[in-house]
């Protein structure tokens, strides 16, 4: 449902309340990219013009675990024909994706996010249940774990309906250490010791226990600990820090860091986040 749709029911008074999974947040950098791309191949496929019906009237986006984004449309049908949000994943699944980090569906004509309808919801709860799906809220947008949008489901599995796990309605961002995300291509620094810093932008960690993820198929999680945490400015970074990050200068080290975050000034603040591995290989 779009949020236009549930402001509407709450101003007739058809609604007290809208209810929001306690998993919510706010979209991230890469949520509202693909939030985008989503609403970008919607709007080049429709085949209906505004307030007409059409067979392809929604668009949908997923993410994978190694952040590469596929897209697909609905194909309506009244026999049932798949939604878009079906018709990504498939396409994801054709070009060697297994793991789904973040869906959305966006309708034509400036729609907007609109949730999953009920079919949608229990195919991610059997087959992604740890996957983020955006949906409409009354404070806007927000990315909810795919579990918290079927409070209590059974899932599905070609043995018949499996019993209820509460593991599924723990978000992997808050059940356990935090979480530390890496591109895959750190690992072997990182695994090695080479790696024991990391340079991050608006991305807070805190000391004590972490779990170091690497964003491959099928993710990797390292137990570690964050040993030190430094506020500096971006151009007060130090030649030292490059090498804990298995680089050699300063420079070189704001240079990968503009790959990352392209809008990064000299000026801007981050924090240098030190960690260990657990067995200290890892180790400063």
């Amino acid at each position: 449902m779009a949020w236009n749709d549930l402001r509407r029911l709450l101003t007739e008074g058809k609604a007290d309340s809208v209810y929001v999974p306690p998993s919510a947040r706010a979209l991230d950098d890469d949520e509202r990219e693909l939030v985008e791309l989503a609403r970008r191949t919607i709007d080049a496929h429709t085949d209906a013009g505004p307030d007409e019906d059409g067979i392809h009237t929604m668009g949908a986006a997923v993410m994978a675990a190694d952040h590469r984004m596929f897209a697909g449309v609905n194909l309506y049908h009244f026999t049932g024909g798949p939604c878009a949000e079906l018709v990504a994943l498939g396409a994801a699944r054709a070009q060697g994706a297994r793991q789904m980090r973040c869906i959305v569906a966006v309708g034509n004509h400036g729609r907007g996010v609109i949730g999953p309808c009920g079919r949608d919801r229990q195919v991610f709860a059997d087959y992604y249940p740890t996957m983020r799906v955006i949906v409409p809220t009354p404070a806007g947008p927000r990315s909810v774990l795919a579990a918290d949008l079927m409070p209590l489901t059974q899932r599905w599995t070609p043995d018949g309906m499996a019993g209820l796990d509460p593991s599924l309605y723990q978000d992997p961002e808050a059940a356990g250490p935090p979480i530390i995300r890496f591109n895959p291509r750190y690992l072997e620094d990182v695994r090695s010791g080479a790696k024991t810093r990391t340079t991050r932008f608006r991305d807070p960690a805190r000391l004590g226990p972490a779990r170091l993820v690497f964003e491959s198929d099928p993710e990797v999680v390292l137990p570690a600990e964050v040993t030190g945490i430094r506020h500096c400015l971006v151009d007060e970074l130090t030649d030292q820090d490059a090498r804990a990050e298995a680089l050699t200068t300063a420079d070189e080290l704001r240079e990968v860091l503009k790959r990352h975050y392209p809008d990064l000034a000299g000026t801007d603040e981050v924090d240098v986040v030190t960690f260990r591995i657990d067995g200290g290989t890892g180790a400063v």
